[in-house]
């Protein structure tokens, strides 16, 4: 089935974006600066308020679509790759993805790397949770979702939380992870060209910055979620896409899923590109997963 001339222009946009930030010589501020623009790729959501909150001095975006049930939220973690984005960058990603899943959700604007390596990106993942059930939450009718490290950290905080024999947020939404920081698997050079955001390059730096601990093993089950024991995760659902270099991270992390008896679907998108939920509202492929997505929360998460 042949694409969108819609995701054909966004696949471009993507490339423009990523070629300006990839600039020689470019100060990280200005690299930073760049990486924001991608929120252009999206539509503002209809019928979504936005709210900036302090969750336990954790800086967060509330994202309100109307009618959004009041006891259901999401808890969502932006792309970056722990170096760049923000909540700003994923407001209106996350606006679409909160409307489909008829629950409001609240935008994580974790620190950053280099300043703060990990695990202070998990570490502001799960304070900002416990701001959540001080609000009055239950774990289970929260939902974790997020892109790129953000979809990693979706997936890290409940293994935090199952580690410390804690009640879990209940549902997941993994899109594009990276799961795997050994950046061994094959789709990193193999879609090196169809890939119009990442590349081993990028993702070499985007670790060097944030495992900056000479102790860490990039192996780490911590750290790479293929190699973690997933027992107890909520039900959990990968969307990625084909076109990306961690195309291979999300099938892994499906099938690891699978061998841990987790409750999962998995969701390769066709000649799809990393992180293409930045697509929301432009890309009818996008909008369609964004509902798959709201569809699993709803269903786990009784909206």
């Amino acid at each position: 089935m042949r694409v969108s001339p819609q995701a054909q222009q966004f696949a471009q946009f993507l490339e423009s974006v990523s070629a300006k930030s990839s600039t020689p010589g470019l100060d990280l501020a200005i690299v930073r600066d760049i990486v924001e623009t991608n929120h252009r790729a999206s539509t503002e959501p209809e019928g979504v308020t936005y709210a900036e909150v302090d969750a336990n001095g954790v800086p967060a975006l509330w994202c309100i679509p109307e009618d959004a049930d009041p006891d259901r939220a999401l808890l969502h973690f932006h792309f970056g790759g722990s170096v760049t984005a923000s909540m700003h960058s994923d407001r209106k990603a996350a606006g679409h993805i909160a409307k489909a899943a008829g629950a409001r959700s609240l935008v994580v604007d974790f620190r950053l790397a280099p300043e703060h390596p990990y695990p202070a990106q998990l570490d502001d993942a799960e304070t900002a949770y416990r701001w959540l059930l001080s609000q009055g939450y239950e774990p289970r009718n929260i939902g974790s979702t997020g892109h790129s490290i953000g979809g990693t950290l979706a997936v890290m905080l409940p293994l935090r939380l199952l580690a410390n024999g804690e009640a879990t947020p209940g549902a997941i939404v993994s899109v594009s992870p990276w799961a795997d920081l050994t950046i061994r698997n094959a789709s990193v050079d193999g879609n090196e060209k169809t890939d119009k955001m990442l590349s081993r390059r990028t993702l070499e730096l985007f670790r060097g910055a944030w495992l900056q601990d000479p102790a860490l093993d990039v192996a780490d089950p911590r750290i790479s979620l293929i190699n973690a024991d997933l027992t107890g995760l909520p039900p959990t659902t990968v969307h990625y896409g084909e076109y990306e270099t961690l195309a291979d991270d999300g099938a892994q992390l499906g099938r690891r899923l699978a061998d841990f008896k987790v409750t999962s679907e998995v969701h390769p998108l066709p000649e799809g590109q990393h992180s293409f939920v930045l697509g929301a509202g432009r890309v009818p492929e996008v909008d369609h997963a964004i509902q798959q997505m709201g569809a699993w929360l709803r269903r786990h998460l009784g909206t």
